[in-house]
This record gives structure tokens, sequence and C-alpha cells, in this order.
């Protein structure tokens, strides 16, 4: 993701993106672009990855990056 990209996503979580989320637990990137984020963490949900079901690009302690709905639970509709 290059600077611009990142600087959009971050304005856009700081007004809420299209949701936040909880985290269930502690979930390590795996890979470049995962997100990283500890259990209890509040993430915000910039947009659901269209090419992958459950997976959703989303903001935490600012960081962009991918994760999976299975280790969060929604606080609200997306």
């Amino acid at each position: 993701m290059d600077a611009s990209q990142f600087s959009r996503w971050t304005r856009f979580a700081k007004k809420g993106g299209i949701g936040k989320c909880v985290a269930l637990k502690n979930c390590a990137a795996e890979h470049p672009g995962d997100l990283m984020f500890f259990k209890g963490d509040e993430i915000t949900v910039l947009m659901q990855i269209a090419d992958d079901d459950g997976v959703f690009l989303g903001y935490c302690e600012g960081v962009v990056g991918r994760f999976a709905a299975a280790y969060v639970q929604f606080t609200g509709k997306l």
C-alpha cells in the first residue's frame, strides 16, 4: 500500500469507516498486508474484501490491514 492509499484509509478510519468490531483473541500478521491485533482491541472496519469471503480491511493502532471475521465480534451493522 502506498502512502497516498494509507492516508486515505486513515482519514476514512477516523470518520468511523463502515463499522467497528472487537478482537476476540490475539491475531499475529502471517503475511504482508495482514492486520495484527490483541484480544479486546477495537478495529475500525474499512471494507469487505470482495475476493475473500469473511475477510475485511481494517484499521487498528495506526495500521491498515486485512483480517478474518472469525477473529472478531462486530459491534453493529456494516
